[in-house]
């Protein structure tokens, strides 16, 4: 028996995430400060931040989550400094392990005719890293705060974990994940007990997606275990970017060309652009997940990471082909995935209020 025969309530049943390129109130981001992250290289990593507001507030208000009158004015100095639009910033005043909005960011569904709410699905810092307690509070915070409605997705009594990384969405109904992310038993498991069925049906109930599209792995150095928004991302409804790789010898090559295969006999059919692969970058040996699927999509611009590649200049033109309408930018992201992850994992959108 289904968790909705049992009569638990669906409150959020004609709701869908809204694609990336619907029009934005705002973009959430929480200023970098666990050094952890990105060790000897946080203070220049704080001015990559005020860089990337400094883009994004041109075009929309920025909300800052900031644990402290220190790391507020911190963030103040380098967003003054940088030039960004400091009237379309805020400050928020909600306290974080980590800055990885993206992964315990608040999901924002729409209904026409209804203001967004938030699915509240759990975190838990990916099953892998032990501190997660006040990144898995800022979601349901962030509501609190907005007046936004707040629906915790419980399965058969559990908390339900997913990560804003682990998903990528057309808006229409199509939704993009791995295997190795949302089924995995064994490495870095969220949802122990829930199969390829029960994760469908939850994402349905609670994004609005008809129609899951599995992918298999995700590429090297990804410590998320899969995330799909370092390889795969829509573009355009039933249109994907994905990257690919043409060395042979990468780590990449074949898990990238499964994907491929994968998005080809999909129907309907997927409509699939090509981004390339930057030379691999590692820290103390260890791979990181350099890529430029890691883009983030505001209003009106779309910030790409770079990696001081000559593979750069080739990705920045294949996005701005496929969004004509915007200004294609990029930022300097070779410190920022010291931390093993880039724009899109550091950025969560909020939709504005109402469609269109």
């Amino acid at each position: 028996m289904s968790s909705a025969e049992e009569g638990a309530d669906f409150p959020l049943a004609g709701f869908r995430m809204p694609a990336e390129w619907d029009e934005h109130a705002a973009t959430w981001i929480a200023w970098p400060h666990n050094r952890r992250d990105w060790p000897g290289k946080l203070d220049a990593v704080q001015w990559v931040y005020g860089e990337i507001v400094r883009r994004l507030s041109s075009h929309e208000k920025v909300r800052i989550l900031v644990g402290s009158d220190r790391q507020e004015s911190a963030a103040r100095r380098v967003i003054r400094r940088v030039g960004a639009s400091c009237d379309r910033v805020e400050y928020r005043r909600i306290p974080t392990n980590r800055a990885w909005m993206r992964d315990f960011g608040p999901l924002f569904v729409r209904r026409e005719g209804c203001s967004p709410a938030i699915a509240g699905f759990a975190f838990n810092a990916w099953a892998r890293y032990p501190d997660w307690e006040l990144d898995s509070l800022v979601a349901e915070r962030i509501a609190g705060e907005s007046g936004t409605a707040f629906h915790p997705i419980i399965d058969r009594g559990r908390p339900v974990v997913l990560e804003g990384g682990s998903i990528d969405v057309d808006g229409r109904g199509s939704l993009l994940t791995t295997e190795e992310c949302l089924l995995d038993t064994g490495v870095q498991a969220r949802n122990p007990g829930l199969g390829r069925s029960d994760i469908e049906r939850i994402l349905g109930e609670s994004l609005g997606a008809e129609r899951v599209l599995w992918l298999g792995k995700g590429i090297a150095g990804d410590d998320t275990h899969g995330h799909v928004d370092d390889f795969c991302r829509f573009v355009a409804p039933g249109r994907v970017a994905l990257c690919r790789e043409d060395r042979r010898g990468d780590d990449n090559y074949r898990v990238l060309e499964e994907n491929r295969e994968r998005l080809e006999g999909f129907r309907p059919r997927i409509e699939v652009a090509y981004l390339p692969m930057p030379s691999p970058l590692s820290f103390d040996g260890v791979r990181l997940p350099a890529s430029y699927a890691n883009f983030y999509v505001a209003n009106r611009v779309v910030l790409v990471p770079t990696f001081n590649d000559p593979r750069d200049r080739l990705a920045l033109g294949v996005l701005s082909d496929l969004f004509p309408d915007r200004t294609v930018v990029g930022i300097h992201a070779v410190d920022l995935v010291w931390g093993f992850g880039a724009i899109h994992c550091l950025t969560q959108q909020e939709p504005a209020r109402e469609p269109g």
